[in-house]
């Protein structure tokens, strides 16, 4: 029991002599002992104390030396603080500023990587990894001999399958809402963005299911048009995935449209 509470008092102890010791640096006033301390708690890990003093110590070093440096561990210690919104704002600086600096590819990369850890579930707006993928692609264009180039490449494969399910989901939400004419239009889109996707068999026939619900609920005067349509989009799928897991189906539909033009011809 006492050996625990002389423990105790010997962390509480530690704790207090640190931050004072912090304290006592943080308002010395003196720059080049904030930036030696700084620079300590950042390479063991202390990243809250180490932006703290690099925030005041930046005024003082710009123009000098040691600012690139300075600089590039103050946005660092942002991304391995996980503030990944500051830590991308800071090595955009950071490289628009030191264009000619070692470090500037590094500075690239991460600011791409800070985009990435913010992309969001599939579901929620996919603007960061947009931006992500766009800087990235911007790293491997400007440095294409990196040992990075692979690493980046399947950052941008899982940041396009995110955005592929976004895309899909999307579609599926018009469709289930029965805003078909959105439905078909937000497929069409998908189509058109993501061609490799392993969804397209499944966009296509939602486009179908889309079409031909929006014809069979449109006034009389509209039907036969957007049945011809309908066809056209169940050849486009027979087209594409003639063994389709829905070919059956696709097939059955352009049957039924077929029947109902011929209907509204004989009137």
């Amino acid at each position: 029991m006492k050996i625990s509470i002389f423990f105790g008092f010997f962390l509480v102890l530690s704790v207090v002599s640190c931050k004072s010791e912090f304290e006592a640096i943080r308002t010395s006033g003196d720059a080049t002992k904030m930036y030696e301390k700084a620079n300590e708690f950042y390479e063991n890990g202390n990243y809250v104390q180490a932006i703290t003093l690099y925030e005041l110590v930046i005024p003082a070093f710009r123009g000098k030396s040691e600012a690139e440096q300075l600089y590039f561990n103050y946005a660092d210690a942002h991304f391995k603080n996980s503030s990944y919104t500051l830590s991308a704002h800071y090595f955009k600086t950071f490289a628009d500023t030191y264009n000619t600096s070692d470090k500037r590819e590094e500075a690239t990369f991460l600011r791409a990587l800070s985009h990435y850890k913010l992309s969001p579930k599939f579901k929620l707006d996919q603007t960061q990894s947009e931006k992500a993928i766009e800087i990235f692609q911007l790293y491997a264009n400007t440095y294409p001999e990196s040992d990075r180039i692979a690493q980046c490449n399947q950052y941008i494969d899982n940041l396009r399958e995110k955005m592929v399910l976004k895309a899909f989901d999307t579609g599926v939400l018009y469709y289930n809402t029965r805003n078909y004419k959105s439905a078909i239009q937000s497929f069409q889109n998908m189509l058109k963005d993501y061609p490799d996707s392993d969804l397209v068999d499944d966009a296509r026939y939602y486009i179908v299911k889309s079409s031909l619900n929006h014809a069979e609920q449109s006034i009389f005067t509209r039907q036969e048009e957007r049945y011809r349509q309908t066809v056209d989009h169940c050849n486009a799928y027979m087209k594409k995935h003639p063994d389709g897991i829905y070919a059956e189906e696709i097939n059955s539909c352009k049957l039924d449209c077929l029947n109902q033009i011929k209907k509204i011809e004989n009137g």
